[in-house]
């Protein structure tokens, strides 16, 4: 059998056949050929062509275009061809579109159950394939047979070759074809893409269909085109089966979305689309077409995700926020993937993202605010009383109370930064969009909450104290990196750098460091972050003290280099510290948060010839140095001595104790000045004051040290109560003070409440405002020192630029600024050519 589609494409040079012995006129002649033609064409169709000689078939169609008849026996053909379709074809078809056919399929008609819709669809679907796949077959030999009359008249005449245009008589004469004698206004058209679209419906709700069946039937539809010119884009799959394919889809997802959105949660939304997604893709390669995978996509794209996203986002109990606060990661890989179709930005999930990343913040913040810090935190390690009560809890004073705050508030901060780190990069693929969206939203909650500043320097604090004691290496590093992390979200650095200078003043001076080289290690990154400028004087604070160690042994060097030593001589470790490194509380510039005069303490004999010792080697080699002693910051061991108390014959009070006291420098000079006193003698508050002119203040804190706490009650008060020492108060040498240890730490007690309350917050506020007006001058002089001209515009977008690694400045800042300096003639306005002041500046030298 001769196979293959005919016509003038990938043939070789047709010989001409051996005449035929026909002897009669031209007229005869064709129809007597197309006689013989007519006859093997039916039996082509009968498929009864194993008799047939091909060879000879083809002679006859040789001959009539021969004859100058090419164009009768093309249109013969066509003719033959739809009277086949009308009496042999098209019957059978029409027979299967019944009533109920076209309500199930078009109508959509109720009641009818699955197995009777696939069966009734399939049967129809089957004689429509099988009417193709006989007339392709048919097609395909009889284009061979006339394959000289593609050659002879069609490529002369540019009339499409007989193969396409037989083979379009079946789109036009059964596919195009008018149902209305069966008494429907359709075409089987329309009754062939409903039920393949209803095929398709009953396989998305789990029915089993005959993929086969459908595919076959979609290999016709591409086969075809709208008209004999067979262009590409006009193949009937394209032009009428695939519209109706994604309308009906739309339909079809958009009723389950509706049904989700009632029945399900965002869970069982996000599996189902994923599902979807997965079930279209495969039909299309394997049943539809591949030509709509990306369409049928983008319908679900459409449909399950874009238009009801936010609802399901915002689903209580399944949405956005349940799948963050239960690590949902499995959830939220799904909806990044699913998102990320729609839109490569995915703003609704940054959106999403950065809303509860706030949210949580200020929950965290409201917790701070509900939690009672005066009790310490966490259970106690003390053993409970022999009667077997449960141990008292530690009650905190003010400044631990803070500082318990700070570290709760940012452990939660940081508890919450790596739970949406882990997220970023177990379901978001790390998406540099979304990154950013939540380092903007982590950065507004944590800078709208106004003590963060002070919260992440004791934070710092308190690791750098005692938190990393124990730690390994990379424990230590990891607690650095969340530190610096949390650094670099702050707007106000400026006032980080303030807190974060006195409380590392305190760490140095009290020596209460764990480690000088984690110390300088801090220093060290914040330096890569923030630049040179930011850690100049931390650097020189730690100057300092190296250099202040350097002093003291040579100081004692230059003590030992004297002759003897003296039995009683006391041991003098020194810092000396320059201004300009160090806090004015700790330079004792200022006390406290107000100003006032600096207080020059009187130190008992002893130390003061210490002190003179020191100048004198101290000035011998630095002329011009001045020293200015600062008793609030140092400390002193005192080795004191209480005596037998008579009456007691057994116990510690029977005899002498030896102690070794560490206290203040305060507290060493209110301590040698009870040398003096009698057994029971007394002094008042203002006897003491007088004596050692110590701050009123400091004076408190010290007394309060000393007297009301009862493990370390070395004085003792009158009247003796658990508050802080005022005025009016009287003090004496405590003989009967008793202590299981030798060595003895009088802890440092902060009568006054050195935590800020709202009005030294203000005043804090306004100093720093002031600081902040100073370091705008001096950038605005040094942009408009080296630009020498610039717009106002031009100038405020680079001071912004500048001052931005220290604080955010207000607008109304730095025009206050730009007025001021105009005024103190460091700059000019420049004026236009009328007098008027024009938008530019210029430096003035």
């Amino acid at each position: 059998m001769i196979s293959g589609r005919g016509g003038a494409g990938g043939r070789g040079r047709i010989r001409p056949p051996r005449r035929l012995g026909i002897q009669s006129n031209g007229k005869n002649e064709f129809e007597l050929c197309w006689e013989k033609l007519h006859e093997g064409i039916r039996d082509i169709h009968t498929q009864n062509a194993g008799n047939l000689s091909f060879e000879q078939l083809y002679r006859y169609g040789y001959k009539i275009v021969l004859l100058k008849s090419g164009h009768l026996l093309y249109d013969r053909v066509k003719e033959f061809e739809e009277s086949w379709f009308a009496n042999k074809v098209m019957p059978p078809i029409s027979a299967l579109i019944t009533k109920n056919l076209v309500s199930i399929t078009l109508d959509g008609a109720p009641g009818v159950s699955v197995v009777e819709r696939r069966a009734m669809g399939e049967k129809f679907l089957k004689v429509v394939r099988s009417s193709w796949e006989n007339h392709n077959m048919s097609m395909n030999m009889i284009a061979d047979i006339l394959m000289y009359l593609d050659r002879g008249y069609g490529q002369e005449h540019h009339r499409p070759s007989i193969y396409t245009t037989t083979i379009g008589l079946f789109r036009d004469n059964i596919l195009r074809a008018n149902l209305g004698a069966t008494g429907s206004n359709h075409e089987v058209f329309d009754i062939l893409n409903a039920t393949i679209i209803d095929q398709i419906n009953m396989e998305r709700e789990g029915d089993v269909i005959d993929k086969a069946l459908i595919r076959s039937c979609m290999s016709m539809l591409e086969g075809l085109f709208e008209t004999d010119a067979e262009s590409e884009l006009e193949r009937l799959y394209l032009t009428t089966f695939e519209p109706y394919f994604i309308r009906t889809s739309h339909e079809f997802y958009r009723a389950e979305c509706e049904r989700l959105l009632r029945e399900a949660d965002a869970s069982a939304w996000l599996r189902q689309t994923q599902r979807r997604l997965a079930e279209e893709t495969a039909r299309c390669r394997t049943t539809v077409s591949p030509l709509s995978e990306q369409k049928i996509a983008n319908v679900i794209d459409d449909e399950l995700i874009t238009k009801h996203l936010e609802e399901f986002l915002q689903l209580e109990g399944s949405g956005i926020r349940a799948m963050i606060d239960n690590d949902r990661v499995e959830d939220l890989g799904i909806l990044y993937s699913l998102v990320s179709r729609v839109d490569d930005k995915v703003p609704a999930l940054r959106n999403a993202l950065a809303v509860r990343v706030m949210e949580l913040g200020d929950e965290i913040e409201q917790n701070l605010n509900n939690t009672d810090f005066s009790i310490a935190q966490g259970t106690s390690t003390e053993e409970p009383p022999g009667d077997g009560e449960k141990p008292k809890p530690k009650s905190l004073n003010a400044a631990a109370q803070l500082t318990a705050a700070a570290v709760k508030w940012v452990d939660d901060v940081l508890q919450l930064k790596d739970k949406f780190d882990r997220l970023w990069v177990a379901c978001f693929d790390r998406k540099a969009v979304i990154e950013t969206a939540l380092t903007r939203s982590f950065s507004t909650f944590i800078n709208r909450f106004d003590r963060a500043s002070e919260f992440v320097s004791l934070f710092i604090d308190d690791n750098l104290k005692r938190g990393l004691k124990g730690k390994t290496e990379a424990e230590v590093d990891v607690v650095l990196d969340k530190a610096i992390t949390l650094l670099k979200y702050l707007n106000e650095k400026d006032k980080f750098e303030a807190y974060y200078q006195k409380h590392l003043a305190r760490r140095l001076l009290h020596g209460k460091s764990e480690s000088q080289d984690i110390e300088q290690e801090m220093i060290s990154r914040m330096k890569r972050e923030l630049g040179n400028n930011f850690t100049q004087k931390f650097e020189g604070m730690f100057r300092d003290m190296n250099t202040s160690r350097e002093t003291t042994e040579q100081y004692r060097n230059h003590v030992r280099g004297l002759g003897a030593v003296d039995e009683g001589r006391i041991d003098l470790s020194i810092s000396v510290l320059a201004g300009n490194n160090w806090p004015k509380e700790i330079m004792g510039r200022a006390t406290g948060l107000s100003a006032e005069s600096r207080f020059k303490a009187t130190y008992p004999t002893e130390i003061q010839r210490l002190q003179s010792s020191f100048f004198e080697f101290y000035t011998k080699n630095r002329n011009g140095r001045v020293l200015t002693w600062v008793g609030s910051a140092g400390s002193a061991d005192i080795k004191c001595t209480f005596p037998k108390v008579s009456g007691k014959n057994s116990g510690p009070l029977s005899r002498e104790r030896r102690y070794e006291i560490n206290v203040s420098t305060y507290g060493m000079i209110v301590l040698m000045l009870f040398n003096t006193t009698e057994e029971d003698e007394w002094l008042s508050f203002e006897d003491i004051q007088a004596a050692t002119n110590i701050p009123q203040l400091d004076l408190v804190n010290t007394l309060t040290s000393l007297s009301v706490i009862k493990q370390f009650r070395i004085l003792m008060k009158e009247p003796q109560t658990k508050a802080a020492a005022k005025p009016g108060d009287r003090f004496t040498f405590n003989r009967d003070f008793a202590s299981k240890t030798i060595k003895i730490k009088i802890p440092s007690v902060n009568a006054s409440n050195r935590v800020e309350n709202d009005e030294e917050r203000k005043e804090t506020d306004e100093k720093n405002l002031e600081t902040r007006k100073h370091v705008a001058d001096s950038v605005i002089v040094r942009i408009m020192k080296q630009r020498k001209e610039l717009s106002h515009t031009q100038l405020v977008n680079e001071v912004i630029q500048v001052l931005s690694g220290r604080f955010k400045p207000e607008m109304s800042l730095i025009k206050g600024q730009i007025e001021s300096l105009i005024s103190r003639e460091y700059l000019e306005r420049d004026e236009l050519p009328d007098g008027s002041p024009a938008d530019k500046y210029k430096y003035v030298a």
